[in-house]
């Protein structure tokens, strides 16, 4: 089983030292071969956009990524097992108060190419302020060198950023809720059924919000 990782996401995925994956998603990886019989191994990827690109490419087996309508034009998602929130960081210099207020005043705003939130942003009131970047690491030096107001992403990695610089705020309410979920590509209906049954019984039987809290993310993030 060829299992797509998503690094653009390090909520949900991280590397040792060592370059080994680790996270909550190759945890969830290794229960499902473990539970199937399956020998395993990932295919790793810098950006969600480049997975989903991979979709008909017969690269992979199973991902785990946001669900979005676009995104499921050539992949098959289960229902969500996980949700997080997208929220906006705001530089020194700009004075909005909250997020509509943000959106509202046409300030440049920064945001990862192909990503759930991005993808979302792109479809509402205020998209023509959004300035693409290829990648976080490129997003985040933009935003430091003052080059958009503020940039969007997971609030959790949002809210870290705000606590190691002094002077850049988390923007409330978050604008959207990302709902993380097991993808295969399009034309494979059995193996999409039998992830469902596997989603459903790790949720029901408290698996999955063990393996969420083993990974720092609480069980108020679980979608039952």
């Amino acid at each position: 089983m060829r299992v797509a990782l998503n690094h653009g996401n390090p909520v949900l995925v991280g590397k040792t030292p060592g370059g080994e994956p680790f996270g909550i998603t190759v945890a969830i990886a290794r229960a499902l071969a473990q539970h199937f019989g399956l020998d395993m191994c990932f295919v790793e990827y810098d950006r969600a956009a480049d997975v989903s690109a991979d979709a008909k490419q017969d690269k992979w087996d199973v991902c785990f990524l946001a669900f979005d309508p676009k995104r499921a034009r050539t992949i098959d998602f289960t229902k969500p097992y996980l949700q997080i929130e997208g929220s906006y960081l705001a530089g020194p210099s700009e004075t909005a108060r909250g997020a509509e207020e943000l959106v509202a005043s046409g300030a440049p705003v920064g945001s990862v190419k192909g990503s759930a939130y991005t993808l979302t942003l792109q479809r509402k009131t205020g998209s023509e302020h959004l300035v693409i970047f290829e990648d976080f690491k490129s997003l985040l030096n933009a935003f430091l060198d003052s080059k958009v107001a503020a940039i969007a992403g997971i609030h959790q990695v949002m809210l870290a950023q705000s606590e190691k610089r002094p002077g850049i705020r988390v923007l409330y309410p978050p604008f959207m809720k990302i709902r993380q979920a097991i993808g295969v590509p399009q034309g494979r209906p059995r193996a999409k059924a039998m992830l469902e049954d596997w989603r459903s019984s790790l949720v029901q039987d408290g698996t999955m919000g063990e393996l969420l809290e083993k990974h720092g993310v609480g069980r108020e993030c679980l979608f039952t």
